[in-house]
C-alpha cells in the first residue's frame, strides 16, 4: 500500500477485492478486467465475511452478474466513471426488482418497479448493485439491528456498525464493496463512517435528490455515499448530484477553520481519545498552513427541539407512507411513531424553525470557511439487539453517544467525516467538518489534502481483503 492508501500489487481476479472504486473502474474501462470477474470476486468475499458482519439483507447474485455483463458489452463503457464498480444500497430507497423494507419486517413486501433517482444515476455511471444493506427499523437509530440479526462493526465485532446506514458502512469497511449508498437524517451517514473508519459527506439541502420515505424527515434527510478514499467519495458524490466528476478546485488560499467541542446534550462530552483526535487534527491543519480559531456555533435548545420533532414525526409519516401496521412495529418504534403523531397534530414541525436556524448558521460562517468538531463521544455502541430495549434506552444511548451531528441536518448544511486513527482499544477515530451552503467541494478538497498528509487504514484489519490473513475467524 502506498502513502495514499492505494493498493500497489499486480492485478488479478482475486486481487481486485480491496482496490479503490476508481482503480476498479479503470481496469474495467481499459478491458484489463471484466465487470463480471470483478463482481464474481466481490460476491465471493461477501460469502466469506458477511456471516460475521451482517451487512446485507439481500445479496443480488444473478441480477448483479447480469448488470455486470451489460457493462462489459456496453460500447460506452470507457466513458463510465464507475464502470463495473460493485456497490451496495441501503434498504430505504428503491432498487428496481427488489423489495424495500426501510429496515422494518412489518413493511408490506412490494417489488420496486423503478430505481430511486440516486440509484439510477449510480447505475448510469456504470456501478453494479450487488446487494441491499441492513438498517434499523424506519432508519431511526444509531445502531443497526433487528429480529435475528445484529450488524457488527468490522473493526470490533463486539461493537455496532452504528446507524442507520450501518449495513452500508459494514459492507465497505469489511471490503465487500468499495462504495456504498447511505443517507443521513440525524447523522446516519456520519456516525457509521466514524464507527467504521470511513470517509463520507452529508450533502447540503437540495444538492442530491432526497425522496426518502414520506418527506425525507421534513427535509432533514439526504442521500450520500460511504467510501475508503476521498477520490472515490468525490466521484460518487458528483454522480449522485448529477454533476460531471472532475478535479476538486483548490480554494487558492489557506482556510480559516472554527473549532468547537461543545455538546448540547447535558453530561455528554467527547472522551479522551475523541478529544485527542480533534487536537491532532488541529495540529495537522496548522501544519498545512490553515488557521484554526475557537468559535462555538449558536446551536440553541430550540434548534435541538426542531430536529427532535422532525425525527419523531418522521417515524409516524414513514409508517403511514409505507403502509405499515403500527401494531407490528418494534416497541421502541411504536412509541417513536406514537409521539411523532402527537407532534404532528400539535403542529410542532414548523418550517420557520429550520429556516431561522439555517440563517443563523449561514451567518456563523461569514468569517470562517469551515467548522471542526468531534463526531461521537466515545467508541461505538455495543453490538446487541437494541430493538428489544425500550424507546427511552435507545434515545438515551443515541443522545449521549452522538450529540454533534443532528444540528447540521436541521440547517441543511454539508458535513464531512474523516478518519483520524484508532483508539487504544482498536476502534476507529474520526472528526467532523461542516461548511456553509455549497461547500461540498471545499470539504472534499480539504479532506483530500488531509488524506495525503495522514493516510488511514482503509479496511478493518481482520476483514481486510488486501492482506492474506483477512479471513481469519473472529
Amino acid at each position: 500500500m502506498d502513502a495514499s492508501g492505494a493498493v500497489t500489487r499486480p492485478h488479478g481476479v482475486a486481487q481486485v477485492v480491496g482496490l479503490p472504486a476508481l482503480e476498479i473502474a479503470a481496469l474495467v474501462k481499459s478491458g484489463e478486467m471484466t465487470a463480471v470477474d470483478v463482481v464474481h470476486a466481490h460476491l465471493a468475499h461477501i460469502d466469506e465475511v458477511d456471516a460475521r458482519v451482517g451487512a446485507f439483507r439481500v445479496v443480488r447474485r444473478e441480477a448483479a452478474l447480469a448488470e455486470a455483463h451489460a457493462i462489459d458489452t456496453a460500447l460506452a463503457r470507457f466513458a463510465l466513471p464507475l464502470a463495473g464498480v460493485p456497490i451496495a444500497v441501503k434498504d430505504n430507497v428503491a432498487v428496481a426488482g427488489e423489495v424495500c423494507t426501510d429496515g422494518s419486517p412489518a413493511c408490506p413486501e412490494r417489488v420496486e418497479t423503478k430505481d430511486h433517482p440516486v440509484v439510477a444515476r449510480l447505475r448510469k455511471a456504470g456501478a453494479v448493485v450487488v446487494g441491499i444493506t441492513r438498517a434499523p427499523e424506519l432508519c431511526l437509530y444509531g445502531a443497526t439491528d433487528g429480529p435475528g440479526t445484529v450488524t457488527r462493526n468490522p473493526w470490533d465485532t463486539a461493537r455496532s456498525a452504528a446507524g442507520s446506514s450501518g449495513g452500508s458502512a459494514a459492507a465497505v469497511a469489511s471490503g465487500c464493496v468499495p462504495l456504498a449508498h447511505g443517507n443521513d437524517g440525524m447523522g446516519s451517514l456520519r456516525l457509521p463512517a466514524a464507527a467504521c473508519g470511513l470517509v463520507t459527506l452529508k450533502p447540503g439541502l437540495g444538492t442530491v435528490p432526497a425522496e426518502i420515505g414520506a418527506d425525507s424527515w421534513s427535509g432533514m434527510a439526504v442521500n450520500g455515499a460511504l467510501a475508503t478514499t476521498v477520490a472515490d467519495l468525490a466521484v460518487a458524490h458528483a454522480v449522485m448530484a448529477g454533476e460531471q466528476p472532475g478535479e476538486l478546485p483548490a480554494p487558492g488560499r489557506p482556510l480559516r477553520i472554527a473549532l468547537s467541542t461543545r455538546s448540547l446534550v447535558p453530561g455528554a462530552r467527547a472522551d479522551g481519545p475523541a478529544r485527542a483526535a480533534v487536537d491532532a487534527m488541529v495540529a495537522l491543519l496548522i501544519e498545512a498552513g490553515h488557521t484554526v480559531v475557537r468559535k462555538d456555533p449558536p446551536i440553541t435548545p430550540g434548534a435541538a427541539a426542531g430536529a427532535m420533532t422532525r425525527w419523531m414525526a418522521g417515524a409516524d409519516n414513514d409508517a403511514e407512507h409505507l403502509g405499515i401496521d403500527r401494531a407490528a412495529l418494534q416497541p421502541r418504534s411504536r412509541t417513536h411513531a406514537r409521539i411523532g403523531r402527537v407532534v404532528s397534530r400539535l403542529g410542532l414541525v414548523r418550517p420557520a424553525t429550520a429556516e431561522r436556524f439555517r440563517a443563523q448558521m449561514v451567518d456563523f460562517f461569514e468569517d470562517v470557511d469551515l467548522l471542526l468538531s468531534p463526531v461521537s463521544a466515545g467508541p461505538p455502541l455495543p453490538a446487541r439487539p437494541w430493538h428489544e430495549r425500550s424507546f427511552l434506552a435507545n434515545i438515551a444511548a443515541n443522545a449521549r453517544w452522538a450529540p454533534w451531528t443532528a444540528a447540521w441536518n436541521l440547517a441543511g448544511l454539508p458535513a464531512l467525516v474523516l478518519p483520524t486513527g484508532v483508539r487504544p482499544e482498536g476502534q476507529p477515530l474520526a472528526v467532523q467538518f461542516v461548511g456553509p451552503p455549497d461547500a461540498e467541494g471545499r470539504l472534499l478538497w480539504l479532506a483530500g489534502e488531509l488524506e495525503r498528509r495522514q493516510p488511514w487504514r482503509r479496511y478493518a484489519p481482520v476483514f481486510d481483503p488486501t492482506t492474506p490473513s483477512s479471513t481469519a475467524p473472529v
